[in-house]
């Protein structure tokens, strides 16, 4: 298992923007979480790049350069040519300096591996006889064809990458030395680990910019003392070709940058639509200087292209040369087993998203795949799961907050800032003797009720609560909650209708009143008869005198 990209679980903030921008859909939503899915990587490092929240971070290297340097090793660094546009106004003798503060014994530019590696693709022009050529620079376009497109895996020149073959020729002239390449590339790390004897490290610029800085090292001025090779081009878009010779007629040169416009190259080659060519490619858009590692204030296209071109130089590095065979390298296709679901189950699927008809796929793209049927796909394979369809949940949600609307006993009622009706339930309806929502829709409220506490909240910004209100118009009392949201500018009444409820508490006060009334004539004849008998009933007459007073008052509180 490789752990080149790794998730930074509490970034991860489920918006699919990894999973929209992966060219191969490597990435496993699960948990909540984006998972980068190993064995369907091509390590372009676009989600680590994507990512808003920083969620995606690559594995840091620089203890184990650390440790060889403590362990007594000779480290040796070749470096990348993308460090011109990296660091602004940096020389390859300023990066040699550095580097040796740092512990390196030496410091070479990869543009000297380059030009070996451009001898190789002139010779097998030369020789002909092979339809398409594609360059093998690009670890991830090579990593792309060995696992998605095998078929083409006969195009890919069978040459070492410049890394690999400048680190080859440090290792011969510095028998036993520690290589440790540092570009703009998360790739080159599997790269190397997967071609082993070669490269021992690779470290991306920034996380040799983090070393500096922790060391307290910094950049100085210094002259270069080496060529000015033309093979300094390589990290720009066209940069190999322009460090070939392309004089052979019978092939066409080109080049592709940006892994989707060499997904569409290479099926292209497969269908027989392209053929005689040397196809130069590169995964990342504008090749090497858009390396996914580059520091982060560097992305500048434009800028670093100007930067790189106006470092390189016209000449050649003065090199020993190496045979055919020590810079041969040979790539197989890698077998990936995903499964494929039938049409059926496909279907299935799709229905469980709520879509039951081609005209509800709406191939929207939010959940990050292209289509709904590709995303069907991801959800067999386990990579993905109903909750990332957004108009799914939107449906989802508004479907099961109107079965609630629709179905409360209360009336509710949505209003906009101007005051007009923007949504009715039944029971609101019948409240108002409205006898279809549609008639009242889009119009002023005041039609049926009086909006004067509306205005109070929304201009107050206080809410109301369980207010009692009687609707002369409608012979009906309610207890009225307002509530304002001023996000959304609505403005939402939810109405009670108690009327049942006032009428019995009417009734029964009615009942109270008369028999308060009838208490009060019954005390009243009652004294007159004591004042009459005082002498002969006593304390009888205080007693039931005391008594109705009793059932007087708790009546009077009923």
């Amino acid at each position: 298992m490789n752990d080149y990209l790794q998730l930074k679980k509490l970034n991860c903030k489920n918006c699919y923007k990894c999973i929209r921008h992966c060219p191969v859909k490597s990435i496993r939503f699960s948990d909540n979480q984006a998972n980068i899915i190993n064995d369907e990587c091509i390590l372009c490092g676009t989600c680590f790049v994507v990512c808003p929240q920083n969620a995606k971070q690559i594995r840091n290297d620089a203890d184990k350069v650390k440790q060889a340097l403590a362990d007594g090793k000779n480290v040796v660094a070749s470096i990348a040519p993308a460090f011109a546009a990296n660091f602004e106004g940096v020389t390859i003798a300023s990066m040699q300096n550095a580097l040796k503060k740092l512990g390196f014994s030496k410091a070479e530019e990869t543009a000297q591996g380059a030009q070996l590696v451009t001898a190789e693709y002139e010779k097998i022009i030369e020789k002909g006889g092979q339809n398409v050529i594609i360059s093998s620079c690009c670890n991830s376009v090579n990593t792309l064809i060995q696992k998605y497109y095998p078929g083409a895996v006969k195009y890919l020149a069978d040459v070492l990458s410049p890394m690999q073959a400048h680190c080859q020729k440090l290792k011969d002239e510095n028998p036993g030395c520690y290589t440790v390449f540092i570009g703009p590339c998360i790739s080159k790390k599997e790269e190397a680990d997967k071609y082993k004897g070669l490269v021992d490290t690779v470290l991306t610029f920034e996380e040799l910019t983090e070393w500096m800085e922790a060391e307290g090292v910094e950049f100085e001025p210094a002259e270069d003392t080496v060529e000015k090779g033309v093979t300094r081009l390589y990290p720009t878009n066209g940069g190999i070709l322009r460090t070939m010779k392309t004089d052979n007629p019978d092939y066409s040169y080109f080049s592709v940058d940006g892994t989707e416009n060499c997904i569409a190259a290479i099926k292209d080659i497969l269908d027989g639509k392209i053929s005689n060519c040397f196809i130069e490619m590169s995964a990342c858009a504008g090749s090497c200087v858009g390396g996914p590692a580059m520091n982060r204030e560097h992305r500048q296209p434009v800028k670093d292209f100007i930067a790189v071109d106006r470092y390189a130089g016209k000449e050649k590095f003065s090199l020993p040369e190496y045979s055919s065979e020590q810079l041969k390298k040979d790539f197989k296709g890698e077998i990936l087993h995903r499964a494929i679901p039938s049409t059926r189950i496909i279907e299935e699927i799709l229905h469980k998203m709520g879509k039951t008809s081609p005209d509800q796929e709406l191939n929207c793209g939010s959940c990050g795949y292209d289509t709904c049927r590709e995303k069907a796909i991801a959800v067999y394979q386990n990579k993905a799961d109903f909750t990332m369809c957004l108009p799914f949940l939107k449906d989802k949600a508004e479907s099961f907050s109107d079965k609630i609307i629709r179905n409360t006993p209360n009336g509710i009622i949505v209003l906009n800032e101007e005051l007009e009706v923007q949504q009715i339930n039944k029971s609101a309806c019948e409240i108002f003797n409205i006898k279809d929502s549609s008639d009242i829709i889009n119009s002023p409220v005041v039609r049926i009720l009086n909006p004067i506490e509306y205005i109070t909240v929304m201009d107050s910004g206080i809410n109301v609560h369980d207010k009692k209100v009687y609707l002369a118009e409608y012979e009906k009392y309610i207890e009225e909650s307002i509530i304002y949201d001023k996000e959304y500018h609505m403005i939402m009444g939810i109405i009670k209708d108690i009327t049942n409820e006032e009428k019995e508490r009417e009734k029964r006060s009615n009942i109270c009143s008369s028999t308060i009334e009838i208490t009060d004539k019954v005390i009243e004849k009652q004294m007159r008869t004591v004042q009459e008998i005082a002498s002969l009933l006593g304390e009888t007459v205080a007693e039931t005198k005391v008594a109705l007073t009793n059932l007087k008052e708790s009546l009077s509180d009923e």
